[in-house]
């Protein structure tokens, strides 16, 4: 198992692809610290039912003090962390628009989650990474940053937001062994997807569909498998990237 003796953070974890992701590592070996603002018990029966070891934990990304707390439970309960997979995002809430008619109230919130809420996770477990001589961060951007999106410029510029903090951090992180990454993901069908498009959601999943290499749309199953690779010991000498998984859409 390719992720063996690991100890994985996965904030988002409530549900669709940050569900997905605590279940997939966990197969893989790792214990998952799942995290979110809503209840994570369902993803923790899912991943002990696959065979896995999880402590779901209700914390904020844009909460210093309970992610703090998070890491500590992480500590004493497993030893420490290895890896983290960030992916709480605003999504499926967020109104889109035409940019000038964007709500300022909605794009602070959606710098507060999607932008400042991974300096704070990274500020959180860095310093288990840093006890453990190593460690993976994987942060979830978007189709919307390499692409562009049009009547979602909020979104937009906070995932371009974290392919700058990857970039970034991979730089200030890599003498001491602490790898960073993003994922770059096409639309993928997902209830905060659904809720996001609304009654669109078809006609914009089929337009996406029809714009990549492989003609298909995403699952949230679709985005386990690169994350595992950054996560294991396999991509040691990957950091700083952005790997897109969106069908062939955008060539980095």
């Amino acid at each position: 198992m390719q992720l063996q003796g690991k100890t994985i953070v996965v904030t988002g974890a409530a549900q669709g692809i940050g569900r997905a992701y605590a279940i997939g590592m966990a197969k893989e070996g790792a214990a998952i610290v799942a995290i979110d603002r809503d209840d994570c018990a369902e993803t923790a029966s899912l991943v002990q039912k696959a065979g896995g070891k999880c402590l779901a934990l209700v914390a904020d990304v844009t909460d210093m003090k309970s992610l703090e707390d998070m890491a500590g439970r992480a500590k004493s309960e497993f030893g420490g962390v290895q890896a983290i997979v960030n992916n709480a995002a605003l999504y499926g809430a967020l109104r889109g628009g035409r940019f000038d008619k964007i709500e300022e109230a909605q794009w602070d919130a959606c710098m507060d989650v999607n932008v400042k809420g991974i300096w704070n996770c990274c500020r959180a477990v860095v310093p288990l990474m840093r006890e453990a001589g190593y460690g993976s961060i994987i942060n979830i951007s978007s189709l919307a940053a390499t692409y562009g999106a049009a009547y979602a410029l909020h979104y937009a510029v906070s995932k371009a937001a974290v392919i700058g903090i990857t970039r970034s951090l991979a730089r200030e992180l890599g003498r001491e062994h602490i790898r960073v990454n993003a994922i770059a993901p096409s639309m993928v069908l997902t209830p905060g997807t659904e809720k996001f498009f609304g009654g669109r959601q078809d006609q914009a999943a089929k337009a996406i569909a029809a714009d990549q290499s492989i003609p298909e749309n995403l699952h949230a199953d679709d985005l386990v498998g690169t994350a595992i690779y950054l996560a294991s010991d396999a991509s040691r000498f990957v950091t700083g990237q952005t790997i897109p998984v969106d069908g062939g859409t955008v060539f980095l």
